[in-house]
């Protein structure tokens, strides 16, 4: 059975719904209303208090604590400096992706480590030999995440940090919200301005409490899962066994992908001493164009014109999900009769922001390339069809903004 996060008895007075889902073990909530539109659009246009507690949160602390993450992610994390985030991933001996997540490098050997999926034991098993200390501080580590235009004068006017002069990517530490102590960091997964809180677990609803009573003014809403899922595929962000499946859990090579694969080839830095994969990484990058990937993580825009034909064939308008489809979808390149299947669309939404169907997708390489046409399979009325999809750059929705100077 799953049970409740640090904030569990304010999010449950707030769920209208009763639209819950289980991440980690946590009850989570789907939608706080009976519709997450309202939770969508503080995400875009307002502020949003989204619930992230049951990420997985490690400590890395010794003096080998920088050697040691250096020997699991891809990236060289002796070039950011304390104070700095970075995005990453890890991967498996052969190079293939198990996790991503993010590394906060709070002081020159302390570590913070967030990801989605148990990741302890394969960190035990990656520091042998080393002086460094991995503790799960997942039970102990509340966090939430406060999205949104408006985000930045919310957390201005609640705490004491300098959120002005907070970068996109960089951690403000020891700050004071309710007079509790917490870490603010300038990241989130809705690909605008937001940031994420990081707090003692017993004092989350202090936390919370303050930032719902001083939200008002800026029309603050809690925002649950689903509004979440709509904004981080605008944002071209992947979500682990839904976009790509862990190397832990994948039953065949097919579902296995390496970064450079699911674009995160521009996180794999070779440069360095070895990590985990880099032998089987080194080889995937000599093989030619694009690393030598077969193939590639991209978004598509889907052609609104030719679903709506559908649709006025059988006398229906069009009848779009209000959520995001998390149901793998093929894609096809061109041919008539003879087309031939390059891929799939692993998540798909209309974007309310954008007024746009749009999807993130794994193609053939020789078909990832922006404007290139492609066909996606498309259902209406239980009878297959398939529709016009154009490649598109990530990420679709890309605001200033995000990572530009707060107005406050």
């Amino acid at each position: 059975m799953p049970i409740g996060t640090a904030v569990h008895e304010r999010t449950f007075a707030l769920c209208e719904s009763l639209n819950y889902r289980e991440w980690s073990g946590y009850y989570t909530v789907s939608a706080y209303e009976t519709h997450h539109e309202h939770e969508y659009n503080a995400i875009r246009n307002a502020a949003a208090l989204i619930d992230v507690t049951p990420l997985y949160k490690y400590w890395i602390t010794g003096a080998d604590a920088t050697t040691f993450v250096n020997r699991v992610i891809t990236r060289d994390v002796r070039k950011i400096a304390p104070g700095q985030v970075i995005y990453c991933c890890w991967c498996d001996e052969e190079g293939k992706v198990i996790d991503d997540g993010t590394v906060s490098r709070l002081e020159d050997n302390v570590y913070r480590w967030t990801a989605a999926d148990p990741s302890l034991r394969w960190f035990e098993q990656n520091a042998a030999g080393l002086d460094v200390k991995i503790e799960d501080i997942s039970e102990k580590v509340a966090s939430l995440a406060l999205q949104g235009p408006a985000s930045a004068r919310l957390l201005h006017a609640v705490s004491d940090a300098d959120i002005a002069k907070l970068k996109y990517f960089r951690v403000a530490r020891g700050a004071k919200i309710a007079g509790v102590t917490v870490d603010i960091s300038r990241t989130g997964y809705t690909g605008d301005l937001g940031y994420e809180i990081w707090m003692p677990w017993n004092d989350a609803t202090r936390v919370w409490d303050e930032l719902v009573a001083r939200g008002r003014q800026f029309d603050l809403h809690a925002a649950g899962m689903l509004a979440l899922d709509v904004a981080r595929i605008e944002a071209g962000l992947l979500l682990i066994e839904v976009d790509y499946i862990s190397s832990k859990k994948a039953l065949i090579e097919t579902q296995k992908y390496s970064p450079y694969e699911i674009g995160l080839g521009r996180m794999v830095d070779l440069s360095k001493e070895h990590f985990v994969g880099r032998e089987a990484l080194a080889a995937e990058a000599k093989r030619g164009p694009n690393s030598g990937a077969k193939r590639q993580f991209v978004g598509l825009e889907i052609d609104w014109d030719d679903i709506e034909r559908l649709h006025e064939r059988i006398g229906l308008v069009p009848q779009i999900a209000s959520t995001a489809s998390r149901v793998a979808v093929p894609i096809y390149d061109t041919g008539d009769a003879m087309a031939v299947q390059v891929g799939k669309a692993t998540s798909t939404t209309w974007s309310p922001t954008l007024k746009k169907m749009i999807a993130l997708a794994s193609v053939e390489t020789r078909v990832a390339a922006p404007g290139t046409k492609l066909r996606m399979e498309y259902t209406v009325e239980a009878e297959r069809h398939r529709v016009g999809a154009t490649v598109a750059k990530l990420p679709f929705f890309n605001p200033a903004r995000k990572m530009a100077a707060p107005e406050l």
